[in-house]
């Protein structure tokens, strides 16, 4: 599987952390993962977590005005985009199809492949503007994954609780991935 990791300006950076995180681990089922993150996700990254330290992963990463990196074309056949945090911002954009850095070009792509393209969006609440654009993306072929948790596992830390999101956006993937399920 080929992979893109899209990392935007909204807060829940611990959720593309903890995604950068599992998918090192889940290296064995990928071919490639690129990853390419907004100048806010740098620093909501930092606010948030602490330093970005993109040697710590073994992705390749991309600056978000790179259009020559591979997943900017159909061609490459990246097939599955991750959007993690997806800020309402970055949303619309994708919805109207305005493809003026990486991430949305990426995302341009993977809609006109007819390939997977999953938003973890985080924000509330929502406008009528956002649920609209949610509905754009969705009757386009995207997956709108809200960062919303679980609690059937009863988590203990903010990781655990953000870690149920994130596994749950690596199922809507594709991933084989050891998880709580319900009812097992």
């Amino acid at each position: 599987m080929k992979i893109v990791v899209a990392i935007s300006g909204s807060s829940g950076a611990v959720y593309a952390k903890l995604l950068l995180d599992k998918l090192s681990v889940l290296g064995t089922q990928t071919e490639a993962v690129g990853v390419v993150m907004s100048d806010n996700a740098r620093i909501n990254w930092e606010l948030e977590v602490g330093p970005f330290n993109q040697e710590a992963y073994p992705f390749t990463f991309y600056s978000n005005k790179d259009f020559y990196a591979p997943f900017a074309s159909g061609s490459a056949r990246y097939g599955v985009m991750l959007v993690c945090p997806c800020s309402m911002g970055m949303l619309g954009r994708i919805a109207t199809g305005i493809s003026n850095d990486l991430i949305t070009r990426a995302a341009d792509v993977i809609l006109k492949e007819r390939r997977k393209l999953i938003l973890v969006t985080r924000d509330t609440p929502f406008s009528l503007i956002h649920i609209n654009n949610m509905k754009t993306v969705t009757e386009a072929g995207g997956i709108i994954a809200p960062a919303c948790p679980s609690f059937y596992s009863k988590p203990a830390t903010i990781e655990e609780v953000a870690a149920t999101v994130v596994d749950r956006v690596l199922d809507l993937a594709g991933f084989d991935l050891s998880t709580y399920r319900w009812g097992e």
